[in-house]
């Protein structure tokens, strides 16, 4: 009578997994892996990879936008400049002064601010977006470029100050009238 209660107690108390169940759980709660997807045969060869490529590349005019989301392009978007940018959809089109912007490559976003009806309203777009139609430089600052009118160049690359100073940022957006 000793032995099979020790025997229970034992099998109870033991944490190692009984060679008949490999999952001591419910069986609802077993998630199947999902099925491997083999490579096509030239692949694995080591050809037929470039068909793949520019279904994964940037079309032309996103790149040609982002080069000018970057540090050394002659014609740079940089913080305190005004943008109009347009979208699929709404709201279709958007003009704010900019923020910040956060270089990532293709991740590349920026954060337009604008004050309507004496509300703040910040909108951040990624560059590569597909739903970004179209960026337009309405005042540029720095003053440097041909695109946009000049503008006072801002001494920060992140102007989160002008959230807490309305008048600034009026101040920034009332060359554009």
């Amino acid at each position: 009578m000793l032995n099979v209660v020790r025997r229970c107690t034992q099998r109870f108390m033991s944490t190692a997994t009984q060679p008949s169940s490999s999952y001591p759980f419910s069986k609802v709660a077993i998630v199947s892996p999902p099925p491997a997807v083999p490579a096509p045969e030239p692949a694995k060869v080591g050809k037929g990879l470039m068909s793949y490529l520019p279904q994964r590349l940037l079309p032309p005019e996103k790149l040609a936008l982002l080069a000018r989301f970057g540090k050394r392009h002659p014609e740079r978007i940089m913080p305190g400049s005004v943008l109009q940018v347009t979208t699929n959809h709404a709201p279709s089109s958007f003009t704010g002064v900019v923020l910040s912007i956060r270089r990532r490559g293709a991740d590349t976003s920026f954060v337009l601010r604008n004050v309507i009806n004496r509300t703040g309203v910040e909108v951040q777009y990624f560059v590569c977006s597909p739903h970004v139609r179209d960026v337009k430089v309405l005042m540029r600052a720095g003053g440097r470029g041909s695109e946009g009118r000049p503008g006072a160049r801002m001494r920060r690359a992140k102007l989160f100050y002008l959230r807490d100073s309305p008048e600034k940022m009026t101040a920034i957006s009332a060359g554009l009238r």
